[in-house]
């Protein structure tokens, strides 16, 4: 599941559409999301330099870490850094947010832009876009986002200025995909309802489930309950072009190399037993006896014939009901005939004379029932 994530970031934008959006959350329960985003991170970094995705370079909006904290995890990835001016960029919003070192020299890291006012979001998207622009120029070749915090940017600009600046990378030509990280249990219901509604991927990290009695099922000691609290569910939502919204699950586990996610894990399968629907089973074959009594069946309208004149079933009444109706019908319509043709031999003509002018038809205007006394 996790793969179907890395792979949609590596394909990028369709045309006609907007770029996929990834939303990734989590709580204090389960605070992993870090991991999650780090992991995808470094998954499309390493395509980007292989050469293997749609982008040809990435935007670190980066909130909670410094841009050496960032370098030094792709260092550890396997990830050629050397070379990461020509694809990598990070616009630093964590050395100085506000512009408060502005008598102190803040000197930038390779590779990276500070943002002294994250509170300006019109600012922070044209930095994005340079920054972009700045590896792979003008023209088709695009771009992927990233934001490590977007809990860190709601704390400085409202829901709708970041929404709008989300949707203005989303929609802007010459980027192949966002994502970014949110905190769930710090916002609000509506907030993460947003966030959600303007992304096509939604993963959420949770913990294991409790055992009845509430205490987790392999907490025999606090080894193995601290083993435990480091494992979880990963839920994926992912929505499809034709507007179908398919649901994954399974576990992962928080090492100290990384989070690792474990494939074909059973809360897969729960998930997708759960949301098979419930039929009712029948069988599709017949058996020697059923097809036997098909077969003998009569057939309403079929022409039976057996050297009688063929008749067609009305569908009102049984055959025998029709024959008899048909030879009276036919009976009667006869003796129609010959009365009306008796009829016409003496046939007279009435001749209406208006003798007054009350007889005239009333105005538009005038009231038929005027002389009445009602």
């Amino acid at each position: 599941m996790a793969e179907t994530i890395c792979r949609a970031l590596r394909d990028g934008v369709l045309a006609g559409e907007h770029a996929p959006a990834l939303t990734i959350k989590d709580s204090i329960p389960s605070p992993f999301g870090f991991d999650a985003f780090t992991h995808f991170l470094c998954s499309l970094s390493s395509n980007i330099v292989a050469g293997k995705s749609q982008s040809q370079g990435l935007v670190l909006v980066a909130f909670t870490k410094s841009p050496s904290f960032y370098f030094d995890l792709l260092k550890r990835r396997g990830i050629d850094v050397s070379s990461s001016n020509k694809w990598f960029r990070i616009l630093d919003c964590y050395s100085d947010p506000l512009g408060w070192k502005d008598g102190v020299r803040v000197s930038p890291q390779s590779s990276s832009s500070i943002c002294k006012d994250v509170r300006n979001l019109d600012l922070l998207f044209s930095s994005v876009l340079e920054l972009g622009k700045g590896m792979v120029g003008q023209g088709k070749v695009r771009f992927s986002v990233a934001i490590d915090s977007v809990t860190v940017m709601l704390r400085h600009a409202s829901l709708s200025c970041v929404a709008g600046l989300i949707n203005n990378l989303r929609s802007h030509e010459q980027v192949s995909c966002v994502f970014w990280l949110i905190h769930s249990d710090l916002h609000e219901v509506k907030t993460i309802a947003v966030l959600e509604y303007m992304s096509s991927m939604v993963a959420s990290l949770e913990p294991m489930t409790l055992s009845v009695n509430g205490q987790r099922s392999n907490s025999g000691s606090l080894f193995s309950l601290e083993q435990y609290s480091r494992k979880g569910k990963f839920h994926l939502r992912l929505k499809r072009r034709n507007g179908r919204v398919k649901v994954m699950c399974e576990e992962f586990d928080v090492e100290q190399a990384g989070i690792k996610f474990i494939v074909g894990s059973s809360a897969n399968e729960i998930v997708n037993q759960s949301l098979l629907p419930k039929v009712v089973q029948f069988n599709l074959q017949l058996s020697e006896k059923e097809r036997s009594d098909r077969e003998n069946v009569v057939l309403p309208f079929e022409h039976q014939g057996n050297g009688k004149t063929v008749e067609i079933y009305d569908g009102r009444r049984s055959l025998s009901e029709s024959t008899t109706d048909l030879t009276t019908t036919s009976v009667s319509f006869t003796e129609k005939l010959h009365t009306e043709e008796a009829d016409q031999v003496g046939k007279g003509e009435i001749h209406y004379v208006r003798d007054s002018d009350d007889d005239e038809l009333p105005d538009s205007d005038e009231d038929p029932d005027d002389d009445l006394d009602i």
